[in-house]
This record gives C-alpha cells, structure tokens and sequence, in this order.
C-alpha cells in the first residue's frame, strides 16, 4: 500500500529529507514485490528495472566471479551503481531468504535525482558528493608548481663569479642555478658569493664550479608548499630549486613565500629541527592531536592531513639522528635510516607505531655495529618517548636483522622473491613501502627498482603477493550491511585500519608490483596504476572514491575521539553513522571487496 510504503520512506534517509508531498508522490511510484529464499533479483548485465530498497529478508549480491560482496539487510538499498552507468547490473543478487523489495522504477529514479537534491546527494559515490574539500590557496596544501619561478636564472659551472654577480643583481635575484645543459648540478647565492669571494678575498675570475653548492636540496613540481616550507626551516636555506627528474623546471624561494601564513605544522616542524632535547621534542608531538583535527574540520582532503603529521614524524626523525651523532660522533661508515609502514607511505594518522630499518655501507665491518645499535637505541627510544611507540612486531632499527649493510639487505629481497613462504610475503609487503628518510641516500639508489624489476618478473612470487592482498577482507555482512567485531574489547566495531583501509593499501602495492611503479603512497600508486592501464579508468577512480571515503571516515573518527577527550583509535561503531554514511561506507567497502575479487581472479581491474 502506498500509505504504509510512506510511512516506511518517512523513517529511511534520503526520503525523510523530502517534504510530504514529494515523498508521498514518490512512494506511489513504489512497487512492492516478494521473493524467494534463492530467487534470482538480477544478474550481472541485465537491464534493471530500477532501484531496489529491502524492507524484509536477506539479499545476497555476488560479482562477476560469483563470490559475495555484500550482504544485505532491511533498509539497505542496492541497484544504483548499475542505473548510474548504463542502466546495467554490474553484480548478480538473490534472496537469501523470503524477502520483501520496494522497487524505484529506473525513469523515476532518474526524475526523482534530477528533481531533489537529497536523493541527488544520497545516490552521488563521487568524491564531489562530501563535504567541500579546502581550497588550495594556502601554503600547506598549493602544489610546488603554483609557487615556484619557472625561469629561473641559470649559468654553467665555468661562469666567473662577477658575471654570477652582476646577473644576479640585474635580475634582482638572491640565487642562480648552475646548469649543465639542462641538468641541475648546483647552486649558488648572494650569501656565497659574500662568504666564499668577497670575505676570502678570493679571485673574482673563480668559476663557479668552485663555490657552488653541489647538488642541492631539490623538491618536484607536484610537492606541497608544506614540503618547502619544512624544508627551509629544518635545512635552514633559503631557496629550492624544482625538478624532474635531474631537469630544472623552476626554483622557489622565501619571497615566494611571503604572501602566504606559516601553518601550525610548519611551527612544529621549525621547534623540533632546533630542539636539543628529546622532551622539547615531544612537547611538539604533543601538539598532533590538535593538529590533526584542526586539519580534517577544514575539510583538507586526507592525504594533505597524513602527509603533514607524517612530515612531523620525519623531522623528528632527523633530528634524533642528529643529536645521536652529537653524543656518539660521526658515523664509522655511511648509514641511511628508512621507514617503512604509515611513515614510509606518508599516510600516518593520530594513531602511529614506529617502523624502521638502518642500510649500512658494504665498507661495515662487526666493529662498527656497536656504533649503529647505540644510534638506533637513542634513535628508536626517542620516537617512542614523542608518541611513536615501539612496533609490536619488532619492525625496527634496534633489531639486529633490521640493521645490516646494502649487499645483505639485497640477499634479503632476493630470497624473499625467490622462496615467497608466508614470512617473506609479509617482509616483502612492508619492505617494499620503503622510504628514506636520514642518512646517505645514494645507499638506497637502485635497491628499490631493481627489487621491483625482480619481483615483477617472479610470476609465483607476485601470485602469492596478491594471495598474501586478500587477507584482509572489507567488513561486509547483514548488521545494515557490516561485519562488525564480534568479541572483546570493540565489539560490535568496525576496525577502519585492518578492514578498511589496509585492503586498500595491499591492492596498491600489488598494482605498484605488477607495474613496477615508484610511488610508495596508496593513493599515489592507485593513480598511477590507472595512469598506465593496470586498473582501468572507471576501476581505478572506483577505487580512489572508496578510499578517500574510508580514509576520511577514518580520520573524523580519531577527530571525534580527540574533542571528546579520548585517545584517537581505528575503532569506529557503525551506530554512530548516518544512514547516509552508512551506505556511502558500505558501498566503498563494495568497491574494495570486488576489486580484491578481479586481482584474486588474475583481472586486477573493473571494467
């Protein structure tokens, strides 16, 4: 009857959002229908006869592999992916048991999305549904490439320091770039002419090849102004140049810079370069919390917000291996300390353990390791002490395993690639997200391409890398279409970092396997991957909403935590959701769920 489907609307979100007369007019558009336990609603590729909204019973949706990617429940609704893009179903569904459907003829769909914006918003899975991402006008969040000079003076090594000079000042510049061709090979600024010629009383015929700064600190175009700004304070320069690749493309300096407002995480990035203790440090950190909710109430799009906490944690990081080698003296050999986990990735959150490894020089000999496990000690204490606390799994610089010269950490990934038992697949998965963070860089030059060329080629190694993916599944079932934790601590919880975005991130690493891709960052791999075809365009921008959608949920969670006095966690109930959440979340957790079905069935891509 339409008088008890109005009543039933007027309790169901987008509907109860509509005024009387629109929802009544709606629900007479309405048809009730019954269905079988294991009868067929539709499958994959047929016409749809519109939108299907369960008022009683179970329905089942399976993808185009016949394994189940949703379950459903009472006053969940499905059918819409379809109608949005062809009119096609895009999965098969039946009735698990006796059902009742009210079903939104497909024309009244449309009309009913085009006449109301509720249900417009409601039915709308694109990033451009959510709230209004933060204009990128602030430093924090412009790209390098909307910052920099894209002309910036140049001259070769061989040009005479009064040349240098007088182009300088007819330029009314600080700085030139010193270029071979096109190649950036230095860079040299008013202040070295100052403290290298005229306070040396040097030659004004010395070529710059003798007073240059030899590859300087560099940042690419798609950088964020964050990055220049962290940058300049925790080196202590004054001007970056821009490139791709070894190419200059540009320069920024600090005049760039003056029409824009230091962000509170560039402060806390400035204190911590210049602390000399650990616990002025960690009265930084302290300050994270804050940071981070401030970041997602300004509605900043979630890999801005990780980026910059995870920024913090590697000047931290930096300067602990500084104040280590104060207090232990210069390293025996050359080392490099990289992390792995979130921090590698960029993507850490208010909740971050610490994990690390140090490359040391084939030039270290047994001797020296004392040297290293002191530094790693001091380094991996004081992380913890600023909030970064231990990895539970061990996955640090402090471990002896962790801490080895360049030739074993090769032997590592080569065995790893060559016998990929379930150990090797989990050591390959959190080493291949890898990022440098202090320490002589050459030492990771070509270990991560040359890693990547290996595993790409090892077919068995990259079949159970995708098999290791699958392990974490998305929490789809019928309580309004979650899995939730069934006991303990956070029960009746859906856990957003092990079932909502880790299946992401292990998709993007397989994707970044298979195509031998550079990027560490989730989402940077996902783009990626769609750029050069391993996901297909509707696939891969399928996948970009779903973790953006499961990303921010996750941050306002911790958000929500942090305002009401609690320590952020992953732990988020779904009874605290919207309806309009809800289904928003269930339906990413879809998209994850069928994608991990495609890579599972040697796919990797939507169609």
């Amino acid at each position: 009857m339409p008088d008890n489907i109005d009543a039933f609307l007027d309790r169901l979100h987008p509907y109860c959002d509509l005024l009387p007369e629109d929802r009544a007019a709606l629900a007479a558009r309405m048809e009730t229908r019954r269905f079988a336990a294991g009868e067929t609603i539709y499958r994959l590729g047929d016409p749809l006869e519109g939108l299907f909204i369960v008022r009683r019973g179970d329905i089942e949706v399976r993808d185009s592999h016949d394994e189940t990617v949703s379950l459903l429940g009472p006053r969940n609704t499905f059918g819409e992916r379809g109608l949005a893009r062809d009119g096609r179903a895009v999965t098969t569904a039946f009735a698990r048991s006796p059902t009742d459907l009210l079903i939104l003829p497909a024309a009244d769909f449309h009309s009913a999305r085009k006449a109301h914006p509720a249900i417009a918003r409601f039915f709308d899975r694109s990033a451009a549904a959510r709230p209004a991402r933060a204009p990128l006008s602030d430093l924090a969040t412009s790209q390098v490439s909307n910052l920099m000079a894209t002309q910036p003076l140049v001259a070769t090594p061989d040009t005479s320091a009064r040349d240098a000079a007088r182009q300088m000042r007819e330029a009314r510049v600080s700085s030139l770039c010193v270029c071979e061709e096109e190649r950036l090979v230095g860079i040299v600024t008013i202040r070295d002419l100052s403290a290298r010629i005229v306070a040396e009383a040097a030659p004004h015929d010395t070529p710059l090849s003798e007073i240059m700064t030899r590859d300087p600190v560099t940042l690419a175009p798609e950088a964020l102004g964050s990055d220049v700004l962290h940058t300049m304070l925790e080196r202590r320069i004054g001007h970056i140049p821009i490139t791709i690749g070894a190419r200059l493309v540009g320069i920024v300096t600090q005049t760039d810079l003056t029409r824009f407002q230091a962000i509170s995480s560039a402060e806390l990035v400035s204190g911590i370069a210049t602390a000399s203790t650990v616990a002025e440090m960690a009265e930084a950190t302290a300050r994270i919390p804050r940071l981070l909710t401030q970041l997602v109430s300004a509605h900043h799009p979630h890999e801005v917000v990780t980026r910059l906490i995870t920024d913090i944690a590697d000047a931290v990081t930096r300067r602990l291996l500084r104040l280590a080698e104060d207090k232990l003296g210069p390293p025996p050999v050359p080392y490099l300390w990289l992390a792995c986990g979130s921090q590698g990735r960029q993507e850490q959150t208010g909740v971050s353990d610490q994990d690390n490894c140090l490359i040391l020089s084939d030039d270290a000999a047994p001797e020296h390791d004392a040297y290293f496990e002191t530094l790693a000690r001091f380094v991996s204490d004081g992380l913890h002490e600023c909030g970064y606390v231990y990895c539970p799994g061990d996955m640090m610089a402090t471990n002896p395993k962790w801490r080895q010269p360049l030739a074993t950490w090769r032997r590592y990934f080569e065995s790893w690639i060559a016998k990929p038992v379930p150990e090797a697949q989990m050591l390959a998965s959190v080493m291949f997200d890898l990022r440098p963070i202090g320490g002589d860089v050459a030492l990771f030059a070509d270990l991560q391409e040359r890693t990547l060329e290996a595993a790409a080629k090892n077919s068995i190694f990259v079949a159970h890398m995708i098999a290791n993916s699958l392990k974490h599944q998305p929490p789809l079932g019928l309580i309004r279409g979650f899995a939730t934790i069934r006991k303990g601590e956070h029960k009746d919880a859906l856990d957003l970092k092990h079932s909502g975005v880790v299946p992401v991130t292990d998709l993007a690493r397989v994707y970044a396997l298979r195509g031998q891709l550079g990027p560490v960052n989730t989402r940077a791999r996902i783009v990626e991957a769609r750029r050069e075809g391993i996901l297909s365009k509707s696939g891969g921008q399928d996948l970009l909403d779903a973790y953006d959608l499961i990303a921010l949920t996750r941050l306002e969670h911790q958000c929500r935590r942090i305002r009401e006095g609690e320590p952020p966690d992953n732990y988020l109930s779904p009874a605290t959701l919207s309806d309009f959440e809800r289904s928003h979340l269930r339906d990413a957790f879809v998209v994850v769920k069928a994608l991990q079905s495609a890579l599972g069935h040697g796919r990797g891509m939507l169609g």
